[in-house]
């Protein structure tokens, strides 16, 4: 049964709760169970320890936490009181908190001390030190404060209120910070539901961040459906399948990186069980080779129901259910409910079906902007239009294909290359786990094809006549046949786990590596 009437994220909980009280919400790695009436009560308490400490409706609140139960009960007790939350991913450090906490204005900052061998105290000590700006921290090694809901203000009720700032993952600058409301978390959460129409006797198990903006996606899923979220604060395959297998999990979330941390543990441990209620992955946040989906199917069992999401725009497009194999493997889904999707030429005009051109979305999913109003301006058009800077087309289904990055376009001798499509073919190759290809300065070319290859440590690394016997057969013209070839043990990633092909540029454009150069002649 789906709740739909709920204005904001508090009342999908209370109305969920009134629905199915003692249906389980969330679910951890550690067996732990709370029920949506429990997670209800639970959040309620906190609020009110929250409210006499100090914090109310319009309060800036950073925290930073692993994905436990007593983090999604705090981020529920900040939207009872109505505070302004902004999560923090778990894996950043001074540089890139202080300044989302300068970004914010944060009035408090919740930590654990430690975690994962990191000492957060210590980096929030800090941090308030050389703040501008005053800010509380908030320890919560011993549970979350706790108070009588008796005392607590009204519930906010206007879901257009801006109450969320998100982080984007900064992949090349330091984070910015994105405005969110109830509204808008609430239709990217509506978007997946409706493409995945999961069962009552489903379970979708979340193993990223629930700080990331997929958070709020799976969270307004379990809220809207009534299925639990089972929580695991790591992605380690070999335990993970394990954690899943035990709680019945149905459908694991995340990115490419955890379809291929699947498939690469199946290949090392044959034995390994598949979670016998699995019936399919979901994610996004980074590109899907169709070779993964494929493979991922042939040595799974499962269908990859892939999405194409932003900070900015939770939900943009999602594979569904009903979807065919072709579709789902070669695309990123149709346009989820509520949103628009258009693609604009070099001159500014829509581009016909198949062809590329910049994609630009609108829509209830997206954001109010940034705190910054210089970079709004740049973004967010005043007709409601985003700019996302990716590129992509429509085909004629209306499935959308996201080819890459606009600033990641190579131009070599003029000629645009997509790195999507040399990494889609890479990716075919037994030698390749992961790829990544870039653009390198070069005298003559303006830009060379350069290609950067995650080694699996069961194969011989993969040489640069592979590579390029491998592109030609495939069809691809010579002028986008990579001129240059790095294999590495592991490529760089953000905390989100997309590839840093920013650090890959610096790393490698000042001398190229002897050897890896094709042949004169060999490419025009």
């Amino acid at each position: 049964m789906e709740v739909a009437e709920a204005t904001t994220m508090w009342g999908l909980l209370e109305r969920r709760s009134d629905l199915t009280p003692d249906a389980p919400m969330l679910v951890d790695e550690h067996d732990r169970s709370v029920s949506f009436a429990a997670a209800k009560a639970w959040a309620q308490r906190v609020a009110a320890g929250l409210h006499e400490a100090g914090v109310g409706p319009g309060t800036a609140f950073t925290w930073q936490l692993p994905t436990r139960i007593e983090t999604v009960i705090l981020s529920m007790a900040l939207a009872r009181l109505g505070a302004v939350q902004n999560p923090v991913i778990s894996l950043y450090r001074q540089r890139e908190v202080a300044s989302l906490l300068h970004a914010t204005r944060a009035e408090w900052y919740a930590v654990l001390s430690q975690w994962r061998g990191f000492d957060y105290l210590a980096m929030a000590e800090a941090m308030q030190a050389e703040s501008p700006t005053p800010f509380q921290v908030l320890l919560i090694d011993d549970g979350l404060p706790e108070g009588d809901p008796a005392r607590l203000p009204p519930a906010p009720t206007d879901g257009d209120a801006v109450r969320w700032l998100y982080s984007t993952s900064g992949t090349t600058s330091e984070p910015k910070a994105v405005r969110h409301t109830d509204a808008t978390l609430m239709a990217g959460g509506t978007g997946i539901s409706i493409a995945l129409q999961p069962r009552p006797d489903e379970m979708a198990a979340l193993p990223f961040p629930f700080a990331h903006i997929g958070g709020p996606d799976q969270m307004c899923m379990t809220l809207r459906t009534g299925i639990p979220s089972l929580l695991m604060e790591s992605f380690v395959p070999s335990e993970a399948v394990k954690v899943l297998d035990r709680a019945g999990a149905t459908t694991l979330g995340g990115s490419t990186a955890h379809y291929l941390g699947l498939l690469q543990e199946r290949r090392r441990d044959p034995d390994m069980v598949v979670p016998r209620k699995m019936r399919t992955l979901t994610g996004g946040g980074a590109p899907k080779p169709p070779e993964v989906y494929w493979q991922v199917k042939a040595e799974l069992g499962l269908e990859i129901h892939h999405g194409y999401g932003m900070t900015e725009c939770p939900m943009i497009a999602m594979g569904a259910i009903g979807d065919t194999d072709e579709q789902l493997a070669h695309t990123e889904g149709r346009p989820v409910h509520g949103c628009e999707i258009r693609v604009l030429d070099d001159t500014g005009n829509p581009a016909p079906a198949g062809v590329d051109g910049d994609l630009e979305v609108r829509g209830p999913m997206l954001a109010k902007g940034y705190t910054d109003p210089a970079l709004t301006a740049e973004s967010f058009r005043p007709d409601g239009w985003f700019r996302t800077g990716d590129r992509g087309h429509l085909r004629a289904d209306g499935h959308v294909v996201v080819t890459g990055r606009t600033k990641e376009l190579i131009i070599r001798k003029g000629e645009n290359i997509s790195p999507r499509e040399i990494e889609d073919l890479l990716m075919t190759l037994p030698q390749v786990a992961a790829a990544a290809v870039i653009g390198l300065p070069d005298p003559e070319r303006g830009e060379l094809v350069c290609a950067v290859v995650e080694a699996p440590p069961s194969l011989p690394a993969l040489t640069f006549a592979e590579m390029r016997a491998a592109c030609l057969a495939a069809g691809l013209m010579p002028q986008k046949v990579p001129e240059r070839l790095e294999v590495v043990t592991e490529l760089p990633r953000n905390p989100t786990m997309k590839v840093l092909k920013s650090v890959l540029v610096e790393r490698y454009s000042p001398t190229p590596v002897t050897g890896s150069q094709p042949q004169a002649g060999s490419t025009s």
